[in-house]
């Protein structure tokens, strides 16, 4: 008795503080969803959905005690039903073979591959004796470029490769086919051939069309890098942007700038909300007889729902929005603009809208750090009293920074198998500069720009922007600006998440109980152990670890593998470098001792397979090319590897774990065979 009564006072005690987890418990629904290695039938997510309204009806009339348990329970069923609703509405055809042809779209999309090269994503799509032609394509240009530029609403035409979206390079790894599904992306390939106009747009993309217009006028007045990046936090247009460009802000913490999020949407909305604010109390009249505060917001929000249109609506922006939108409607209605409330709010709005977005790194970092900031900020809302006026915004600009980068280093860490050691540096020189300068520039620009005057804004806005590339470009550039980790366990960035928010969200004591789940996924994240022995989903790419480091069995070819694999390897060396660590190769006969003994082999091409003279019982073999597979040894061609997908073998042992049977039976994921 004296414990449940214990129970029911920390409970009690927790009372007006339950809404902020509700997003947590509804993403941990979703999160759910998405870790099933089976596809819920559809009448078992309407069971849930089902469930969930029943168990919401029940907590209305439960005590205090049992209504949060069951309005936790009601979230997660909720979640789950929410995510296999939302994968099935998204259902599109997807192609289920390699294809070479003619290809005609509508472009919808413009950006550029990993690589550099300019890429569209097209809709309305022709293929040649295609049945179930996916609904959108995305294509890379390798070829000449077209006489006639790429624009939205054009419909093109051209001769290349297409493949089914690509799953895992490596069991448990990211999973581009279910990124694609949920982009309703049926294809993706590339041509080397100019893609040619079939017809001229019919005005069906108007928000597009004006991005793009804009997005080329913004380059035209200030070319180069600078007029790239300028499009980039305005338009969101990317396609102008050089790879080096974008290398060196992600190596500086600053790729943040590039994505229209938070900051953009907040530094915006800021400016315009300031100005109004400002300028009508600067008029005795209207100061004493309309409400400028609300009128500030309602114009804020209105540049705000201006800007998400204006640059296409990703799901970056869309998060970025909401979050804005959620604290402008509180001004509006006299409620507190910034609160764990309002962020939990906005978070449950992506979710809900978007629960798939979960997965992504930028609803990880964007509701970390705008949790961490909220709340640190919260527990210092008397600080200014004992700081000087003068000394307090300059502390308030290195505070958020370091607690933004704080909570965000473990998720972008997680995703991107890095860290940049100058980061907070490189933000503490410019993001201050964003705020004063760039964005209001850029607001300023877009006023004038009617009027045929937004030249001296523009000319501000790239003095801002050349700071930022060449702040970036300097830092970057320093010895050990960057460090690299290894890719950490499923069970790790949830455990993080978990104790972090105990931490912030709990009232008490009990709070601190938060550090466990924070230091057994630190744990967890020291002890990870990466696979001995890694083989492409093609046969094309051989990886195994040595006491260096991972040895490939190609310095060319599988490019996107390669890099993939030593960056989850926490290893900062490129292919070549990998390559040279293999102890031989030769005229596509590469081979490598075992530590168990025995050889592996990767052998590549087809001359090479008529002259491999043969294996051993403690041998591995890789071919790259159909045929009959050796008895004597363990041997994958690339018919096996199509059904099983990449594979993970422990040195020495007979596990073998194969990106298939890690993926499970999705709506994603092909039928095998």
């Amino acid at each position: 008795m004296r414990i449940m009564n214990g129970l029911s006072a920390a409970l009690l005690a927790q009372r007006g503080g339950w809404m902020p987890w509700s997003p947590v418990l509804l993403a941990t629904g979703i999160g759910l969803y998405f870790a099933l290695d089976q596809e819920p039938p559809i009448w078992a997510l309407s069971a849930l959905a089902v469930l969930s309204l029943g168990l919401f009806l029940a907590a209305w009339r439960a005590g205090p005690l049992l209504g949060p348990g069951l309005v936790a329970l009601a979230l997660l069923a909720a979640g789950l039903s929410l995510a296999g609703a939302r994968a099935h509405w998204l259902a599109a055809p997807v192609l289920d073979f390699r294809y070479y042809g003619p290809i005609e779209g509508r472009v919808v999309g413009i950006d550029r591959s990993a690589s550099g090269a300019l890429r569209l994503t097209l809709d309305r799509v022709r293929l040649d004796r295609v049945r179930g032609t996916p609904d959108r394509v995305r294509i890379s240009l390798h070829g000449p470029e077209a006489g006639v530029a790429p624009v939205p609403g054009l419909r093109v035409m051209t001769t290349g490769h297409l493949s089914p979206p690509q799953g895992p390079v490596e069991p448990g790894g990211f999973d581009f086919r279910r990124h694609a599904w949920f982009l309703r992306i049926g294809a993706v390939g590339y041509t080397r051939v100019p893609v040619t106009v079939s017809a001229w747009p019919d005005g069906a993309q108007p928000v597009f069309a004006l991005r793009m217009r804009l997005s080329r006028a913004v380059q035209d007045a200030l070319p180069g890098e600078v007029g790239a990046f300028a499009a980039a936090i305005t338009t969101g247009d990317r396609s102008g942007m050089g790879l080096e460009t974008q290398v060196a802000l992600r190596n500086t913490n600053l790729a943040h700038l590039l994505a229209i999020s938070g900051l953009h949407m907040g530094l915006l909305a800021g400016f315009v909300f300031a100005t109004l604010r400002l300028g009508l109390a600067a008029i005795p009249a209207l100061a004493l007889r309309v409400p400028g505060r609300k009128i500030a917001a309602g114009f804020a929000l209105a540049a705000a729902a201006f800007y998400l249109a204006l640059s296409g609506g990703n799901v970056a922006t869309e998060r970025a929005f909401v979050m804005v939108a959620v604290a402008l409607a509180a001004i509006l209605f006299d409620r507190r603009a910034i609160s764990l409330r309002a962020v939990a709010l906005a978070a449950l709005i992506v979710l809900i809208l978007r629960p798939e977005a979960l997965l992504g790194p930028g609803f990880q970092m964007s509701f970390a750090a705008t949790t961490a900031l909220v709340a640190v900020f919260n527990r210092l809302r008397r600080a200014p009293e004992h700081v000087p006026r003068w000394l307090w915004p300059v502390l308030m600009v290195m505070l958020s920074s370091a607690v933004a980068g704080f909570a965000t280093a473990p998720v972008a860490a997680a995703h991107f198998n890095r860290i940049a050691q100058y980061g907070l540096l490189a933000n503490l020189l410019t993001v201050p500069l964003m705020g004063v300068l760039v964005m209001p520039a850029a607001v300023v620009a877009a006023c004038l720009a009617p009027l045929g005057l937004e030249a001296p804004a523009l000319w501000v806005l790239g003095k801002g922007l050349a700071w930022v590339l060449a702040v970036a470009h300097e830092i970057g550039s320093w010895s050990g600006a960057l460090t690299h980790v290894v890719a950490p366990g499923p069970a790790v960035l949830p455990l993080l998440c978990f104790g972090a928010l105990i931490v912030i969200l709990w009232r008490g004591r009990v709070a601190t109980l938060g550090l466990m789940p924070i230091a057994l996924g630190l744990f967890l994240w020291a002890g990870t152990e990466r696979p001995a022995i890694l083989i492409a989903d093609t046969g094309g790419l051989v990886g195994i670890l040595t006491p260096e480091a991972r040895a490939l069995s190609r310095a060319r070819g599988s490019g996107f593998v390669a890099r993939v694999w030593l960056e989850n390897d926490g290893d900062g060396a490129d292919q070549s470098a990998a390559a040279a660590r293999w102890s031989e190769a030769d005229k596509g006969l590469a081979r490598m001792a075992l530590p168990g003994g025995g050889t592996l082999w990767h052998v590549s091409g087809k001359r090479a397979r008529a002259a491999f003279a043969g294996c051993g019982p403690g041998d591995i073999v890789v071919f790259n090319t159909e045929g009959n597979l050796p008895a004597a040894c363990r041997a994958f061609g690339p018919d096996t590897l199509r059904r099983t997908g990449a594979l993970a073998i422990e040195a020495g042992t007979d596990k073998i774990d194969s990106a298939v049977a890690r993926s499970g039976a999705r709506l994603w994921t092909p039928e095998v065979q």
